[in-house]
C-alpha cells in the first residue's frame, strides 16, 4: 500500500525512545495525541492512522487526529468510515482488534485495519487508535498488536502526570493567595493594602511595574504602583496607565501582550501602551466583586511573556484580595463620602419598578416613625380589680350538732328564705322527749302536792317543772334553727358544704357567707407609678379573667390616700362603680384586668415613658 511504503523512515530504538518519552511528556494536549498517534503509527509500520474519542456511552465516534495530515483522504470513504469505527468498537470491548481485507488506497490493493483501546482517566471517555498496515498473516497482526498493547496505557499516564502538575500548581498558587492575604490583612488601610498587593505581585513575577486602578465615579482612577509611594495624577503614564485599565475593565477581559492570534479582545490602548513606554510584555486583569468588575490590575513585564500558568496565579491572588480590598476602599473615607456613596446606591433602586417590596417597606417605616414622633392615641392606665360587696352577711350555726344534708354549694344564687343547710335533729328529738316527760312528770308531783295540801312540796315540784319547761323551750329553740335559710336574696360566697355531710359542727362556727348583688363594687388596685394620672370620674373599661372577650364600662369613684404594700410595689385603692344592669354570673370576689382612660398621649411617649422613668431613677444621683 502506498501510504505503509512512505512511513518508514524511522529506526526502531529511534521509535520505542520516542514512546518512552510520551509517557512523561508535559506538553499541551494538542500536541500529545498527534506525537502519540505517529509513533505508534510507526512501530505498527502503518501508512495510516487516526485516533477516535467517545464523549458518552452510544455517542457517536469523534476523529480527534489523522497521522499523515494528508491521510485525510482515507476518511472520505464511507464504507472505510464505517470498518474502521466497527473496528474501534471492537478493540474497546477487547483491547484490540482487526479487519482483513480492506481496500486501500491503490485499486486492487488491500490491507488491515488494526485497533486498539486507549487507557483514560475518565471512566465515561473511551479512545481507540485504528492503523491501516499491511496484509499480514495472523501471528504477524497478533505481534503488531501485542506491540501497540504496550502503549496503551500511555494516555492515561499522560492525564495522571497532568493532573498532578497542575495540583501542584494549584497548590503554589493558593500557598501564594494565602501568604499575600496575610501581608493584606494585616493592613488597616485601603492605600496601604493596595501598595503592599502590588508590590507582592511585582516580586512574586518578576514584574518591572504593577499598577492598580479602582472605579470611581464611573471612571478608572490609578491608585497603587509597586516600589511608588507618590505620584502625580496629570502625568502622562499615569493617564495612558488609567486608559489601558479602562480598556480592559469595559470588555471585562483579561487582556495579554503579545495578543495571541487566536484573541478576539480589542487591545488599540495596550499597543499604543506598550509602543509609547517600551514595554515588551503586559498583563491586564480585572478585579471582580459579585461578579461585577470593580478595578484593574496592570502587570508589566520586561523579560518573558506571561504564561498560563502566570494568568491563572494572577487570577487566583486577584479573586482572593478583591473583597478585602474592596471593603477597605468601601470604609477607609470619611463619614460624609461613605454616606455620599451609600446615597448614590440607593437613589438609583428608587427608580422604576424593581425591588417594590423593599420601597414599600422602607415607606412604611418612615410613616411608622413619623406616626411615633407625632401621633396621639388614647392612653390608659392598668390596674388589676376584684369585685367587691358592702352588704355581707355570715351565717354560723346556732348549736353543737352534725350536718344532716346541705341544699346550696359556693356560686348559687338563693331567695330570701330560701334552705341552705340542715343539721341532724334526731339527738334532739330525744331530747325533747325526755324534757317533755320531765315537764308532764313534775307538773304532776305539783298537782298531787297541792291536792294533799303539802306546800313545801308543792313549791318543789312546781320548781322542777319550770325547770323542765325551760329546758323543753330550749331544745324546741334549737330545733328551730337547725334549718339555716337565706336572710336576704344574694349569692353565697363562702361555704362549700357539700363533702362535709356528717360531720360535726359547734357553736358559733360560721357555715355559710352571703352577699349582695345589687351593692357590687370594683376594687382596682392602682400601681403608685400611674396613681397620679388618675382623678374622680374617669371612665373605662374592665374584663375578667373567666370572660376576657367581654368588656363593661367602669367609673372611678374615688382612691385612697394612703398606699398599702404588697409583693410587687407599693398600691392605692380605688372604688370603682359598676353598671346598673350586671351580669348574671358576676359574683364577688372575681378579679380581671381594669384599663382607665386618662387622655391622649404622644405615642412614642406610651411606648418609652416607663424605660425612661427607669432609667431617671437609675441614673439619678
Amino acid at each position: 500500500m502506498p501510504f505503509i511504503q512512505e512511513q518508514r523512515e524511522l529506526s526502531k530504538a529511534q521509535i520505542i525512545e520516542n514512546l518512552g518519552k510520551m509517557r512523561q511528556y508535559d506538553g499541551p494536549p494538542k500536541s500529545f495525541w498527534p506525537l502519540l498517534l505517529e509513533n505508534s503509527a510507526h512501530l505498527a509500520e502503518a501508512g495510516f492512522g487516526v485516533i477516535l474519542v467517545q464523549d458518552a456511552v452510544d455517542s457517536p465516534w469523534k476523529s480527534l487526529c489523522i497521522w499523515p495530515p494528508r491521510g485525510r483522504s482515507v476518511l472520505q470513504s464511507a464504507d472505510l468510515v464505517k470498518k474502521i469505527e466497527a473496528v474501534a468498537d471492537a478493540a474497546i470491548a477487547q483491547k484490540y482488534a482487526w479487519e482483513r481485507n480492506v481496500p486501500g488506497s491503490v485499486k486492487d490493493e488491500c490491507g488491515t485495519l488494526l485497533g486498539i483501546r486507549f487507557e483514560l482517566v475518565e471512566e465515561n471517555h473511551k479512545s481507540a487508535a485504528v492503523f491501516l498496515v499491511g496484509d499480514h498473516t495472523e501471528e504477524a497482526l497478533q505481534g503488531v498488536a501485542t506491540n501497540l498493547m504496550l502503549i496503551a496505557d500511555t494516555p492515561a499516564l499522560y492525564q495522571f502526570g497532568r493532573m498532578a502538575r497542575q495540583a501542584r500548581d494549584d497548590v503554589g498558587q493558593f500557598s501564594e493567595a494565602l501568604d499575600l492575604m496575610l501581608l493584606i490583612n494585616a493592613e488597616k488601610r485601603y492605600l496601604a493594602a493596595a501598595m503592599t498587593f502590588c508590590n507582592e505581585i511585582a516580586a512574586r513575577y518578576q514584574c518591572s511595574r504593577v499598577s492598580l486602578g479602582w472605579l470611581e465615579a464611573g471612571y478608572v482612577r490609578l491608585q497603587a504602583v509597586s516600589h511608588m509611594e507618590r505620584f502625580e495624577k496629570k502625568m502622562e503614564v499615569v493617564q495612558a496607565l488609567e486608559t489601558v485599565m479602562e480598556e480592559a475593565f469595559d470588555q471585562d477581559e483579561e487582556i495579554i501582550w503579545p495578543q495571541a492570534d487566536d484573541s478576539t479582545v480589542i487591545t488599540r490602548s495596550h499597543e499604543n501602551y506598550v509602543r509609547e513606554q517600551a514595554v515588551p510584555f503586559m498583563a491586564s486583569l480585572p478585579l471582580r466583586l459579585d461578579d461585577a468588575p470593580v478595578a484593574v490590575l496592570c502587570c508589566e513585564r520586561a523579560e518573558g511573556a506571561f504564561s498560563t500558568a502566570d494568568l491563572r496565579g494572577l487570577r487566583v491572588l486577584c479573586d482572593q484580595a478583591a473583597r478585602r480590598l474592596g471593603d477597605l476602599k468601601e470604609h477607609d473615607r470619611w463619614f460624609g463620602e461613605r454616606l455620599a456613596a451609600d446615597l448614590r446606591k440607593l437613589i438609583p433602586k428608587l427608580k422604576g419598578a424593581d425591588n417594590t417590596f423593599a420601597k414599600g417597606l422602607g415607606l412604611f417605616l418612615c410613616l411608622l416613625l413619623l406616626f411615633l414622633c407625632f401621633g396621639r392615641l388614647p392612653y390608659r392606665v392598668e390596674a388589676p380589680f376584684v369585685l367587691r360587696s358592702d352588704d355581707v352577711t355570715y351565717l354560723p350555726a346556732a348549736h353543737d350538732g352534725y350536718i344532716d344534708r346541705v341544699a346550696v354549694q359556693v356560686g348559687d344564687r338563693v331567695e330570701a328564705g330560701a334552705l341552705l343547710l340542715n343539721l341532724d335533729t334526731r339527738e334532739l328529738m330525744l331530747e325533747l322527749s325526755a324534757a317533755l316527760a320531765n315537764y308532764n312528770r313534775y307538773a304532776r308531783e305539783a298537782q298531787k302536792s297541792r291536792a294533799q295540801n303539802n306546800l313545801a312540796e308543792m313549791r318543789i315540784a312546781s320548781a322542777l317543772a319550770d325547770q323542765a319547761r325551760a329546758q323543753l323551750d330550749l331544745i324546741r329553740y334549737k330545733l328551730g334553727h337547725s334549718e339555716v335559710k337565706a336572710p336576704f336574696a344574694g349569692v353565697v360566697v363562702e361555704g362549700d358544704l357539700k363533702e362535709m355531710q356528717g360531720a360535726p359542727v359547734k357553736k358559733g362556727d360560721v357555715l355559710f357567707k352571703i352577699a349582695r348583688l345589687e351593692k357590687m363594687y370594683a376594687e382596682f388596685e392602682i400601681s403608685e407609678r400611674d396613681v397620679h394620672e388618675l382623678n374622680k370620674g374617669f371612665s373605662g373599661e374592665i374584663a375578667f379573667v373567666s370572660q376576657p372577650h367581654l368588656d363593661y364600662s367602669v367609673q372611678l369613684e374615688q382612691v385612697d390616700p394612703v398606699a398599702q404594700a404588697k409583693e410587687e410595689g407599693n398600691v392605692f385603692l380605688g372604688r370603682g362603680q359598676l353598671p346598673e344592669q350586671k351580669a348574671d354570673w358576676w359574683r364577688p370576689g372575681m378579679s380581671g384586668v381594669a384599663k382607665i382612660d386618662v387622655g391622649w398621649r404622644n405615642v412614642l411617649w406610651i411606648l418609652t415613658h416607663r424605660t425612661i422613668d427607669f432609667l431617671r431613677m437609675w441614673l439619678w444621683w
